[in-house]
């Protein structure tokens, strides 16, 4: 028998969903991330639960317990139950009945075994009890201890009844693999077949996979065995992944954080049409690809995005990051122009005196910030 125990399960909060459920005679188990990341010994972010019991009465007995409810996908059998101002979704056993590649079909289901087999790996399909008892329908523990990422019975079948696990698949790799062993080959194969279906999917869902994929500690594997299936051609095309590692090297050594948008910036291809940006992050992957010198790049973006835009450049061109580059990036993220429009005044003034500023900071700029204000007006 497998038993967890985690502050997570023994927390009063978690533990007044279970027995709101556990107390009327219903099943109450939590599913999902927090499962798998506690036997993994990962940081666990939310926490999911799946019970037998249908949404209207769970919302009964949410109430009567003096908890708030949000009927946040009440069609799809979730509310999310709100005990000591902390979400817990809980979920109705489901069973797919119908699916189209982006979305399902359920109705609910009587038990687990059936609940599990509508999920896509087999280390998402473990079950964790109020007093953390393991339960494991299919079979997923061995797969998880060998941190060995597998669809669930036919791999193919699953990939048809949700695209997205194609991405989510290469993600699910590049967090909780193992990079020696390589991904599962079944898996990989039902990937290769199926990559054109990606192109039904919408374009959010996809940009929201890829990145997190790239968040990860070393997405370098799983990118590449993504462009070998075809599948990083057909969400980002133009792209390549040989850059990837080079720039993982280079992040270790600096001491950069993993960030999402370095790393897409050295894929290459053209990620500003191909994907779905927010505003932050098109301005972001614009900077860490200008073409400004070191000392411009800290002066105009900051440190942290000229550190980025150094770091792309190296691993572009398999070198590791230029020192002096770096500190001149540093020094120039610390530099105010010394020049005001009151010392060019009266003498110039309008569209001339934005000129002869603009004109000024870049001389500045480029003399590495030695000139001074004197220097400058002259």
């Amino acid at each position: 028998m497998t038993r967890i125990d985690a502050p997570w399960l023994k927390d009063d909060a978690a533990q007044q969903v279970c027995r709101m459920l556990t107390d009327a005679r219903y099943q109450a188990w939590f599913v999902g991330g927090c499962v798998r990341n506690t036997l993994l010994g990962e940081p666990v972010a939310d926490l999911d639960l799946t019970t037998d019991a249908h949404p209207d009465e769970v919302t009964r007995l949410a109430k009567a317990a003096g908890l708030r409810v949000i009927p946040t996908g009440y069609d799809h059998g979730t509310v999310t139950v709100l005990s000591q101002n902390n979400p817990f979704e809980v979920t109705t056993f489901r069973r797919d009945v119908a699916t189209d590649g982006r979305r399902a079909t359920v109705v609910y289901a009587d038990n687990m075994a059936d609940d599990a087999r509508r999920r896509d790996f087999t280390m998402n399909a473990l079950y964790a009890g109020p007093d953390g008892e393991i339960a494991d329908p299919l079979g997923g523990l061995p797969d998880l201890r060998a941190r060995r990422v597998r669809f669930i019975e036919d791999a193919d079948r699953r990939i048809k009844e949700d695209y997205l696990r194609i991405l989510r698949f290469f993600r699910f790799y590049a967090w909780y693999g193992k990079p020696d062993d390589g991904p599962d080959p079944d898996s990989l194969a039902a990937c290769a077949a199926n990559i054109e279906g990606l192109q039904s999917l919408s374009t959010e869902r996809v940009t929201a996979e890829l990145l997190k994929l790239l968040a990860a500690a070393d997405p370098a594997p799983a990118t590449a065995s993504m462009a070998a299936t075809g599948a990083l051609a057909q969400v980002l095309p133009g792209a390549a992944a040989a850059a990837l590692p080079v720039l993982i090297h280079v992040e270790e050594k600096a001491g950069l954080a993993p960030d999402p948008i370095r790393r897409l910036a050295v894929l290459g291809g053209h990620p500003q049409s191909a994907l779905r940006l927010s505003r932050q992050q098109a301005t972001a992957l614009e900077q860490i690809k200008s073409d400004l010198p070191a000392g411009a790049l800290g002066y105009r973006f900051g440190a942290q995005r000229a550190m980025d835009a150094l770091a792309v450049r190296a691993a572009s061109v398999g070198q590791n990051l230029d020192t002096n580059a770096a500190e001149l990036a540093k020094f120039g993220a610390s530099q105010t122009f010394p020049l005001t429009a009151a010392d060019l005044m009266p003498s110039l003034s309008g569209p001339a005196l934005g000129e002869a500023l603009k004109q000024a900071e870049a001389r500045w700029i480029a003399s590495d910030f030695t000139l001074g204000k004197d220097d400058l007006i002259e």
